[in-house]
Parts: structure tokens; sequence; C-alpha cells
């Protein structure tokens, strides 16, 4: 038994560092950071001034484009991966689906500048249908719509694995009973994926609240961001105070929202 539990704890060992150095170690660094101010001096200032308008509407701005991005993602990879349970050879199209992700993020911004710029193919679309050039490129849309690009395929995988374990029985049940596919759908399918869809929602929802590249290159710096706003304090301002301070509450915003979703997840399990 004692050597059980010396094994068990040399395997767990390199999990153990890896989470001090690479977790902790960090958060520990930001938010010992956070209480210094761009002179050095040791102040709360940082923690008042997160509180103050300029950085609520920030914050709030993070998380309308994060939620936008989300539901626009589900809307989509929800039908996306239903269609996806259905098809033949469905592995080999979900691997087609997810091989862009495997593309560096940098090209592939730079590929959509070319695709949304003044002279691109889109810009080349609309006027070949009679609707003539517009201004894609540094709008909400054109960030949006790149948003989702990227994380689609983080998306479409947990809820794809979510139908694909789904008991047909249950299914057969509800049609046996007479429900609709609506219904059968809305009252059996969907609850019985809800992992899968908190899960998706997990891994996009979280990453979206820190975009900062995607704000530059395709937004135009338009559209700020908590992840933009911590990238400007550290690079141009040199405040790493007032940037560490906006990193200590995304990642308390990070944690309660990980917090709210696996403690339901628990719940089903139970």
């Amino acid at each position: 038994m004692q050597n059980s539990r010396v094994t068990k704890l040399v395997y767990a060992l390199p999990y153990y560092l890896w989470i001090l150095l690479f977790v902790a170690l960090p958060i520990a660094l930001i938010v010992y950071y956070s209480f210094f101010d761009i002179h050095g001096n040791l102040t709360l200032h940082n923690y008042e001034k997160f509180f103050t308008p300029v950085y609520l509407k920030l914050t709030l701005s993070s998380f309308w484009y994060a939620f936008l991005i989300t539901i626009v993602s589900l809307t989509i990879a929800y039908p996306v991966a239903y269609l996806l349970t259905k098809t033949r050879n469905s592995q080999i199209w979900l691997l087609l689906i997810i091989a862009p992700s495997w593309i560096n993020l940098l090209l592939k911004a730079y590929a959509f500048i070319g695709i949304f710029s003044t002279y691109g193919m889109a810009n080349s679309f609309l006027e070949t249908i009679g609707i003539g050039t517009k201004q894609i490129l540094f709008t909400d849309f054109s960030f949006i719509f790149v948003s989702v690009y990227i994380f689609i395929p983080f998306m479409i995988l947990p809820i794809f694995n979510a139908l694909n374990e789904l008991n047909p029985t249950f299914l057969e049940a509800a049609q046996d009973m007479g429900a609709s596919k609506w219904t059968a759908f809305w009252r059996v399918i969907f609850p019985l994926t809800i992992d899968g869809v908190k899960s998706g929602c997990q891994v996009v929802f979280i990453p979206a609240l820190s975009l900062f590249m995607l704000t530059r290159l395709i937004a135009g710096n338009r559209v700020i961001t908590l992840g933009t706003a911590i990238e400007e304090h550290f690079l141009v301002t040199q405040d790493w105070g007032m940037g560490s301070t906006i990193a200590v509450f995304l990642i308390i915003i990070m944690f309660l929202f990980m917090i709210v979703t696996g403690s339901r997840n628990r719940k089903r399990g139970a």
C-alpha cells in the first residue's frame, strides 16, 4: 500500500512541477506586479483604476465580442456537428474541418487581410453581383467573421463527440412516444449533448476574451478587448502594473466561467 502511494507520487511529480512552474508561478508574478504603479511604488491604485468607467466599458466590450463570437460559432457548429454524425466517413470530414486550425494564426490573419481588402476576392465578388466595393476590412463584421473561422473547429469537436456518443435508443424511444423531430431534438438530443456545448463554449469564450492580434490586423484597432489593453500596457505604455491588474481580473473571470460550467457538469455526472 505504501509502495503504491510512493509510485503514484513519483508519477504525479512531473505534473505538479509543470503546474507550479507554468501556471502557479506566472500567476503569482502577475499578482505581484499588479501592486506596483508605473514608477515602481507599491500601491492599490491599479485596482481602483480598473473600476473606472474606461476599464469597465473595456471589460463589457470584451464580454460582448466574446459572447457574439461564441454564439455565432455555436449556431454554425451544432448543425455542422450533427450533420457530420449522419455522414459517411465522418472522421475524414471532421479532419478536414480541424486541419485549418493547425495553420499559424498570423498566416490566417494575413490571408484574410488579402481576401477582405479593397481589391480582394470579397470585393471582386461584390462587384460581380452588382453591389460594388465595400469597406469590409477593419470592421466589426470582419473581426467576428475571422474570429469565428479560427475558433469554430474547437466548438465543433466537443459537440461532435457528444452527439457521436449519444445512445440512439433515447431518440427512438422519444419517436415511439410520438415526439416530433423538433421536440425530440429540443427535449432529448440537446439536453443529452449539453456537456459538449458547454465544453465548446469554454474553449471559444475564454480565449475570445483575450484576443489581441486580430483586433489590430483585422479590426484595425476599432475593437478593443482586455487582451488588447494588456498588450498596450506591457509593450507601449510600459505600465506593467496596470497590465498585470487587468490580467488578474481576466484570470478571475476565466476561473469563474470554468467553475460555473464545471460544477454543472459534475452534477450531471453524479
